[in-house]
């Protein structure tokens, strides 16, 4: 069971995320609905999957927000509609755009590192991350209801 500070802790980070992922998804100028009010999953304090309602579809996940230690970044709701599919789908991505951004190619659907300057130092960070993610979604023992 967890300690009262660390309860404290956790769900002041939580609504840190949240409103962090408010503010990015204005700046990106995505059209949405509701910010879930509490992460899908998370791993406190290095990462948070957020869903995202469809404007579209309303009550229905439309895009799956990852913030937390790491580039902050959203993909639309895939077939697999569960948090583990969401960060599955950004490590895959990201696993992508490493790749190719090294090798001097453009990723379309990438939304982290526009910013051309950053890209030298994003890339390595990005990889890395994503393989975390992947080894996440791909274990079993961190997702028993799924």
């Amino acid at each position: 069971m967890e300690e009262p500070d660390q309860e404290v802790e956790e769900n002041q980070w939580c609504l840190s995320e949240r409103q962090r992922v408010i503010d990015y998804l204005l700046e990106e100028g995505l059209v949405h609905g509701r910010v879930g009010e509490w992460p899908g999953w998370h791993v406190h304090p290095y990462v948070a999957i957020w869903a995202i309602e469809s404007v579209a579809r309303p009550n229905w996940v439309g895009w799956w927000v990852i913030s937390g230690d790491l580039p902050i970044d959203y993909v639309p709701c895939g077939v697999d509609r569960t948090p583990r599919g969401a960060l599955r789908d950004i490590g895959t991505l990201w696993r992508t755009a490493a790749a190719e951004w090294s090798l001097g190619r453009e990723v379309g659907d990438c939304t982290v590192g526009s910013d051309l300057r950053h890209r030298p130092a994003l890339i390595p960070l990005l990889a890395a991350r994503a393989e975390i993610l992947l080894g996440w979604a791909d274990d079993p023992s961190i997702w028993p209801d799924l």
